[in-house]
């Protein structure tokens, strides 16, 4: 833990909404009115002890036999079974993205280095639903239009926020991939090429010709609070690890100011992709 909080969980799982933690909490009030513990519960409802805990605490939203079992025990009045219908989880994020995705809402400056694949606030809906598709495990449909939604909604911090200052480092090796295909590769550097024209965006291309530099250790974010107050957010495969700590941000600061300066400038890093989608 990097002073601050490692957030780990399910990079699916979308966080848990006001309606999920209401449910789970009157489930818990009527086990612990029934006298019953939550591994005994778990055996009445069929369901281990950890299932139980989820849903008290909105982690989980309740199968339909849960819910029904979970009535007979607790007398068939109906309640569950109608306040089940109301469920909603938060959709389109995943809960251990969303501290870091409603502090980019009030950031005054944002840095992001990617290194896997194009940024989620970049990302154009074709590029988006071919890394969607590709998920494991798969997503339903309905999924992938949460994801989707959630994303385009996120995407118009760019031009709603003019004042905050934007900078992009993308490795070349993302555009040559041609994730989805050349269509939609070509559509993804027009739409890029379109958003580095905005007063409050940077965008630069890390070459594959430079080799090493400072960045090689993985992605990084880092933000600049109204506060004037720095934060950085790394990602992994399956969670992410929020860092407040100083002398942990002005090694990442130093890393990302070395990075620019490796990277190909605004006017060279446009210059590339016209070039690369001219190949496409």
């Amino acid at each position: 833990m990097v002073d601050g909080v490692v957030g780990t969980g399910t990079a699916g799982e979308p966080e848990s909404s006001d309606s999920l933690r209401t449910f789970g909490a009157v489930v818990q009030g009527l086990r612990e009115h029934a006298g019953l513990s939550r591994e005994e519960f778990g055996e009445l409802v069929r369901f281990s002890k950890h299932t139980v805990a989820s849903v008290e605490l909105g982690r989980r939203m309740p199968d339909a036999e849960f819910v029904q079992r979970a009535e007979e025990v607790f007398g068939r009045t109906g309640a569950l079974r109608r306040a089940a219908g109301c469920l909603e989880r938060q959709p389109g994020l995943a809960a251990w993205f969303r501290r870091w995705a409603a502090l980019e809402q009030a950031a005054i400056t944002l840095y992001t280095y990617e290194c896997r694949m194009i940024p989620g606030l970049l990302q154009t809906e074709a590029y988006a639903r071919a890394l969607f598709a590709n998920q494991l495990p798969p997503l339903d449909d309905g999924q992938i239009e949460e994801r989707w939604a959630a994303r385009a909604e996120r995407q118009k911090l760019l031009k709603g926020r003019p004042n905050t200052a934007f900078s992009f480092i993308l490795e070349e090796h993302l555009f040559l991939r041609c994730l989805g295909g050349g269509e939609v590769t070509r559509e993804l550097v027009d739409h890029l090429q379109e958003i580095a024209e905005l007063r409050n965006v940077e965008v630069q291309i890390m070459p594959v010709a430079q080799g090493a530099h400072a960045g090689l250790a993985g992605p990084m974010q880092l933000l600049e609070t109204p506060e004037n107050r720095w934060l950085a957010y790394n990602e992994g495969q399956r969670g992410g690890q929020f860092i407040s700590d100083p002398k942990e941000i002005s090694v990442l600061h130093r890393r990302y100011a070395r990075m620019r300066s490796q990277a190909l400038s605004l006017e060279d890093s446009l210059s590339l992709l016209q070039r690369m989608r001219g190949n496409l």
